[in-house]
């Protein structure tokens, strides 16, 4: 501590300094202007870039992740020039930022795997913030793609976290990348009643439920003879944003209607015989 603080060193540590700042000085102020203007050059060309993505109706998610990366890219290449005007040997250097690299990358490759998967989804589009998902076993509404993780919101307002990779390795369903869905539905009625009749009565709840689209039209017809039931089934088609609306109706109606024209919904039953052994 006390060699530090000797008047001598201190002197000799001030004259190296000036030494050092009248040799390179000029080096560091062009360097330091070369990245405070080489920034912002870079956010000037993402701003244009962002505006001419908007313009051209590109998706959000898509536009904020390709302008991410361009001005990072671009700042990495501002630093490394910045760095060749103070006269570091940017090959070595080049190198040595590889190597770290690789290393980084082995340490994370899952978490690279991630990214992959990110840039694969964000590209190729598979869904878009808003669309409802069943991704990785969860379904839920796509809240945001990030580059490692995707967001999603649970009808009962969870939010899940999905890795990215755990997306591409499964099945992705888009419930909502189809303007209209079918609703199947199976309904049962009893041995005991008679089928033209409950035929006329589905169809006429169908046709005349709000929310049922015309074309294309909807199928009632006799599916099953099942243990304990003769089964239909209703399929009609509604727009994707009116399904659950749509199907609790439906289902609330034909079992109102039922009751009221004497059809039988029956229950699973079986039945069961005895026999009397004889002596």
């Amino acid at each position: 501590m006390n060699d530090i603080l000797n008047p001598e060193f201190l002197q000799q540590l001030a004259e190296t300094a000036i030494t050092w700042i009248s040799i390179n000085g000029i080096n560091v102020l062009v360097a330091l202007l070369f990245f405070v203007v080489g920034r912002w050059v870079a956010k000037r060309i993402i701003a244009l870039m962002r505006r001419g993505m908007l313009r051209t109706n590109v998706d959000e998610t898509l536009s904020s992740f390709l302008c991410n990366i361009a001005f990072y890219a671009m700042l990495a290449a501002v630093i490394i020039a910045a760095l060749g005007q103070l006269g570091l040997n940017i090959t070595s250097f080049l190198a040595v930022l590889g190597a770290a690299g690789l290393a980084v990358g082995l340490a994370l490759k899952d978490s690279l795997s991630n990214f992959a998967a990110g840039v694969m989804i964000i590209l190729l589009r598979f869904f878009k913030k808003g669309d409802y998902v069943t991704i990785a076993g969860t379904s839920g509404t796509v809240e945001s793609i990030k580059i490692f993780n995707t967001f999603l919101t649970t009808p009962d307002n969870q939010q899940v976290i999905v890795p990215n990779a755990g997306v591409l390795s499964g099945t992705i369903v888009n419930v909502t990348a189809k303007d209209t869905r079918r609703i199947d539905l199976v309904v049962g009625i009893g041995y005991g009643d008679h089928i033209p009749k409950a035929k006329s009565i589905l169809e006429e709840i169908v046709t005349g439920l709000e929310g049922v689209l015309k074309d294309p039209a909807p199928t009632i017809a006799v599916s099953e003879l099942a243990d304990s039931s003769v089964n239909f089934v209703v399929r009609p088609w509604c727009r994707t944003s009116d399904y659950w609306k749509v199907r609790f109706a439906l289902i609330e109606k034909i079992k109102l209607t039922f009751d009221e024209q004497g059809v039988n919904i029956p229950f699973p039953q079986m039945d069961v015989h005895l026999f009397k052994e004889e002596q």
